[in-house]
């Protein structure tokens, strides 16, 4: 029974083993974990379109879209100086136009998923995507609160993905969840030591 359906979920599993290793490498700092995320992203467009999660499915190709930028963003720098992107706190105003967007962002997916779309979870999948969005975007700017919204998109995750019987993605999102609490732990470490 378990290697039917490992045979079953073979991309799956390969995606949630990249996720971890993209986690890995992001509580780290490496450049790297950039395009590992790729791969993973690329690997669960798929997964999330068969189980009809079209926000995250969407919110994938959005992470596909956000690594290119993180990647040259974190290898370049992001000024016209390319002075090397370093770990910073939230500032006020990003935080209120973050919260606006996640906002906008929650309202028009679970609208479009609730009425255009056959999604048996419209709210959990525009929570997760809409949160998920803004933590990408922080993290690709290196802003350290990006692991704070990320213990909680993790939580609404592994309770959604549960509910649906997606257990390795449950899995996943589970030790990304656990290892928010390491990443903000460490990254508050590299801010003092920058």
């Amino acid at each position: 029974m378990p290697i039917e359906w490992l045979s079953n979920n073979y991309i799956e599993v390969f995606g949630a083993i990249a996720g971890i290793v993209f986690i890995f490498l992001e509580i780290r700092v490496s450049v790297w974990l950039w395009p590992v995320g790729i791969i993973t992203s690329a690997v669960y467009v798929w997964v999330f379109l068969n189980e009809k999660l079209y926000a995250d499915m969407s919110l994938q190709v959005y992470y596909i879209v956000i690594s290119i930028f993180g990647w040259i963003w974190w290898l370049k720098g992001t000024s016209r100086e390319n002075e090397k992107l370093q770990i910073t706190n939230l500032q006020f105003k990003t935080g209120i136009r973050l919260m606006l967007i996640f906002v906008i962002l929650f309202a028009a997916m679970w609208s479009t998923l609730k009425y255009l779309t056959d999604s048996p979870v419209p709210a959990w999948d525009a929570f997760i995507t809409a949160g998920s969005a803004v933590a990408t975007w922080m993290l690709a700017r290196k802003i350290l609160q990006h692991w704070l919204l990320w213990i909680v998109v993790n939580a609404a995750a592994v309770t959604l993905f549960i509910k649906i019987g997606l257990y390795p993605t449950a899995i996943l999102y589970a030790v990304y969840g656990i290892m928010s609490f390491i990443g903000l732990r460490e990254w508050r470490k590299k801010i003092i030591t920058q």
